[in-house]
């Protein structure tokens, strides 16, 4: 699971992604109005985010909206506490 989500976080183009969806849902075509690339390239970056779990998708129509998952964030925040955590106390031992 963890391996999916760094690769997924791992690009630019990606991040930017999930970063305008934590501003408000949006429409595929939106997304894709946002970067100099094709609406190929980020399809194909949507569905790596969609397979990590990090943003889910709503056919309403003929468009798809996409949102963040924010249960897969709270997991990974929570993980990476956890290792933090891990170290932290290894330090103090």
């Amino acid at each position: 699971m963890h391996n999916m989500l760094f690769k997924a976080l791992s690009d630019p183009t990606r991040r930017e992604i999930l970063r305008l969806l934590s501003e408000k849902d949006l429409k595929a075509g939106e997304i894709a109005e946002a970067f100099p690339t094709s609406k190929a390239s980020i399809s194909h970056h949507l569905n790596l985010l969609k397979q990590a779990n990090l943003v889910q998708d709503v056919r309403k129509g003929q468009n798809i909206y996409y949102s963040l998952n924010t249960t897969v964030f709270d997991d990974l925040l929570t993980w990476l506490y956890d290792l933090l955590d891990r170290k932290n106390k290894n330090k103090q031992e």
